[in-house]
């Protein structure tokens, strides 16, 4: 099974608000996870994120993929491979 570490839109129109989650890649993006990592506000200036490190760091020693924003997202929280 192939993992993946990505976000899941949230929130109202126009109004995105994301979940960053650990799921499987086969699923849609707003459909099952496994497990819910942290939290992306991309409408307030600056952009808010919070992220459980310990838990990002074990999924990624894992295996688990993350997308190109959650890759950003995790460098500027200081999370690496």
């Amino acid at each position: 099974m192939a993992v993946k570490i990505r976000l899941r839109r949230m929130g109202k129109k126009k109004h995105p608000f994301y979940r960053i989650v650990v799921a499987d890649s086969r699923s849609p993006r707003d459909g099952r996870f496994i497990e819910e990592i942290g939290t992306y506000d991309p409408s307030k200036n600056p952009s808010e994120y919070k992220v459980n490190e310990e838990a990002a760091k074990k999924w990624l020693g894992d295996g688990a993929k993350p997308t190109e924003t959650v890759a950003r997202i995790f460098k500027s929280v200081g999370i690496t491979k």
